[in-house]
């Protein structure tokens, strides 16, 4: 025989979080909402992330742009632009490129 249980937990949500829940439930085929709360209770987990390396790369990509948009005006005013200026502004963009691919299979990784 199952242990008696005697304890309750009792939580208040809105109609819209217990219309998020109820399809949960129904996405893996529980209809019974305690079992489907205890069951996350015990064995659910949240991914928390670290975010910072993304807010790094998008300011970086806004300084890159930036540069972009200046070389592009610039060659728009004058019809010329120095390839020492291209060149910088391609390997930006490829260590960008590279700390993309890196978060994305930090992500991908994610058990």
């Amino acid at each position: 025989m199952p242990p008696e249980k005697s304890k309750g937990i009792y939580i208040k949500v809105s109609p819209k979080e217990m219309q998020a829940i109820r399809e949960r439930m129904e996405g893996v085929g529980i209809q019974n909402m305690s079992a489907y709360m205890l069951k996350m209770a015990m064995n659910g987990f949240i991914i928390q992330l670290d975010m910072s390396d993304m807010k790094e790369v998008l300011r970086l990509m806004k300084i890159n742009s930036n540069n972009l948009n200046q070389y592009a005006k610039k060659a728009n005013e004058t019809g010329s632009i120095y390839k020492e200026d291209i060149k910088e502004l391609l390997g930006m963009h490829k260590e960008l490129l590279q700390m993309l691919g890196e978060m994305l299979e930090r992500l991908g990784s994610i058990e």
